[in-house]
């Protein structure tokens, strides 16, 4: 059997024998998940925050679905679609980590010279990308609800906080959903269990998936009540 061959069976080996650990025992899984993707939501909530309060308004009204014209299945549509995107960079984060640090050291095993230099320092470089790119996604997301935030707040003569716990609802849910793959990648970093990363890329989009969508229904019917009881629209 080649090293790639060898890799791939152990990986999908090592896939299963998670996911049926998991599937055991699914409470202590997410006792490890969510606390740390909730962490990073309230993280991601703050830096939108402070965003929003160093930001200008762009002084043109932001139309919020079932606040200004009742809501339909395409905004619920639109909604999920937008956090999918979002999921699925968190969760290729989570495929790339399996693939750089149990993947290609076991196919490294098979090679010398400097193919074997290549492959041993491949899979930390492709570490340190993920990281790079996952921090400026944050970053970039961060900058881009601060100013909708900051909008928000000009639009309903309030301010970039009391805007932001009426949003908190749906919010911590959606982001705490999308950012479970993340968590995972965290959570198995620390405890160098890269070979769990395609199991958890599995398991964390199967739960987030009903997450987000609950959180779009959230936004749509939940929210707007809570907005116009804070803020007299």
């Amino acid at each position: 059997m080649t090293g790639r061959r060898l890799a791939v069976a152990r990986g999908w080996a090592d896939t299963r024998s998670t996911l049926a650990a998991w599937n055991r025992a699914p409470l202590g899984v997410l006792g490890r998940w969510v606390p740390v993707s909730f962490a990073i939501a309230v993280a991601l909530l703050a830096g939108v925050w402070v965003v929003a309060t160093l930001s200008e308004p762009e002084f043109w009204p932001v139309p919020l679905a079932g606040v200004h014209h009742p809501a339909t299945a395409g905004d619920v549509a639109a909604i999920v679609a937008r956090n999918l995107l979002v999921l699925a960079l968190h969760a290729f984060a989570c495929v790339a980590g399996f693939i750089a640090k149990s993947s290609l050291p076991l196919e490294a095993e098979q090679y010398r010279g400097w193919v074997r230099w290549v492959h041993d320092r491949v899979g930390s470089a492709a570490v340190t990308f993920v990281a790079g790119a996952t921090l400026f996604s944050l970053a970039t997301q961060a900058y881009a609800l601060g100013g909708r935030l900051s909008t928000l707040a000009w639009q309903f003569d309030s301010t970039p906080a009391l805007v932001l716990v009426t949003v908190a609802p749906h919010a911590l849910l959606e982001l705490t959903a999308v950012f479970l793959p993340l968590a995972a990648w965290l959570v198995a970093a620390r405890a160098g269990a890269w070979n769990q990363l395609m199991a958890a890329t599995f398991a964390t989009t199967a739960i987030a998936l009903p997450a987000i969508v609950v959180a779009a229904v959230v936004e749509v019917t939940v929210s707007p009540h809570i907005i116009r009881a804070l803020h007299f629209v």
